[in-house]
């Protein structure tokens, strides 16, 4: 009973978690392409996001709904359909929370380093920056090949994912620690650091001025874009910090916590291909 109402439930939160990261990166693509003012020397790091995000809605997800469905309980272990997808999984969900990183410390370096902005983020630069954002991916995401970890099907999570066990305690520490918790770390700081900018500015007032004219800025426009910054960050810590708490409860114990709360952690992180094209566009101007 226990095992049926956990398939049930993940049906319930992955189909729609499909559906809105495929809909909500088509329609911010779309966005991009068709808004010229959008086009910015930076904004291939937004677009990257997009088509991990994208993908994952397209590829993964659907997957984890399909062996759910048809009642899959195990893959053999060099099965190359279930080698195949936790190697994309880990790819786009890395590729994914560095793409974010990326774009945060543009918007950051853009607010307060505006001086030096076109200076600091050339197109050259960024095209740089994303060559060696896929390579670290594709590095991290192929060790398991390597030797180092392995990738297995997990029958809570209905997907293929890296084995985060004892017996891989190494493999996982840098996975999860470098690769998802300091880049989150490092969005959460930044974050903070802008909306405490913004407070300051608030406090001063500020005048805002085009080819006609100059206009007070209010304080309120300062303190409603600072809340919209403080909701980002936690969303991002609400969606990450179960799994990464889990993953390290997981490896130092070897325990295995509780299919139903394994659903909702796997969901979580999965749902942040659905909700980072809202994040991108509540957190621009």
């Amino acid at each position: 009973l226990t095992m049926q109402i956990n398939a049930v439930l993940y049906v319930t939160l992955m189909i729609p978690t499909s559906i809105g990261s495929v809909l909500a990166n088509i329609l911010l693509l779309l966005i991009f392409a068709y808004n010229l003012k959008l086009q910015t020397e930076t904004s291939a790091l937004t677009l990257n996001l997009c088509i991990c995000d994208l993908l994952l809605g397209l590829t993964v997800i659907p997957f984890g709904v399909h062996n759910n469905l048809f009642g899959i309980t195990n893959y053999a272990k060099d099965s190359f359909v279930c080698q195949s997808t936790a190697f994309f999984y880990m790819l786009l969900q890395l590729a994914s929370v560095h793409s974010l990183t990326w774009s945060t410390i543009d918007k950051f370096t853009e607010i307060c380093f505006p001086l030096h902005y076109f200076q600091l983020f050339t197109k050259k630069r960024t095209w740089s920056i994303l060559c060696l954002l896929w390579i670290y991916c594709l590095i991290n995401a192929s060790f398991p090949f390597l030797g180092f970890g392995s990738y297995k099907y997990n029958e809570r999570k209905f997907i293929c994912v890296p084995n985060l066990q004892q017996s891989s305690k190494g493999y996982g520490v840098v996975l999860i620690a470098i690769g998802v918790l300091t880049p989150i770390l490092i969005m959460c700081s930044l974050y903070i650091y802008i909306v405490k900018i913004a407070r300051n500015q608030a406090l001063r007032g500020a005048f805002a001025c085009n080819d006609q004219h100059c206009y007070y800025v209010p304080a309120n426009n300062y303190f409603r874009r600072t809340i919209v910054l403080i909701s980002t960050a936690m969303c991002l810590l609400f969606c990450w910090m179960p799994y990464i708490t889990i993953s390290f409860y997981e490896m130092f114990t070897g325990t295995n916590i509780a299919p139903l709360t394994d659903v909702i952690v796997t969901w979580l992180v999965l749902f942040t291909s659905a909700l980072n094209p809202w994040v991108t566009i509540m957190s621009q101007k």
